[in-house]
């Protein structure tokens, strides 16, 4: 099970990664566009945003895995890794979990609306937003189980991130 929900983080990650890149390329066409008068696509603008959306979102539960969200950590390594540090990150951890649940729910509903109302982009590239929103959706599912994979492994194996990537990484 570690290898596969690790295996899900890592291709979430890789999407986000070429989520990058698509936007990257959306970018340097639209300025070769603008300064040569040669190249118009209609909605580029549109389609950078939509390709960073997916990179934000598809790279949640990676970046949660590697140790790369903000945290508390001065807080967290004054309390040191006994029963005090146990008391307060375990509630933050079931809030998160809470909130990364609500967060991922509306997002699938607001896709879902958007798909049985027909809602397009205001745009200039009249796209549909359920497919857009998909990736968000898709990103805030995996971040979820990542949130709930991070909870359960504090709670059954009191294995918390101390700062360092390596640890992690390692504790498993």
């Amino acid at each position: 099970m570690r290898r596969a929900l690790d295996a899900l983080y890592n291709a979430a990650g890789a999407v986000a990664g070429l989520g990058l890149i698509a936007l990257l390329l959306a970018v340097v066409a639209s300025i070769l566009g603008r300064q040569f008068g040669a190249l118009n696509i209609i909605g580029i603008d549109a389609y950078a945003g939509y390709a960073m959306a997916t990179c934000g979102f598809l790279g949640m539960a990676y970046t949660l895995r590697e140790g790369g969200h903000i945290r508390v950590v001065m807080l967290l390594q004054a309390l040191g890794t006994g029963q005090r540090r146990r008391w307060v990150e375990l509630p933050a951890l079931a809030i998160s979990v809470v909130l990364v649940g609500l967060l991922c729910y509306y997002s699938i509903e607001q896709a879902w609306e958007s798909y049985q109302y027909m809602d397009i982009s205001i745009n200039n590239d009249a796209t549909p937003l359920w497919i857009p929103q998909i990736a968000m959706a898709v990103g805030n599912t995996i971040f979820f189980v990542a949130t709930v994979d991070q909870c359960i492994q504090a709670l059954l194996h009191g294995r918390f991130w101390d700062g360092s990537i390596d640890d992690v990484r390692h504790s498993e």
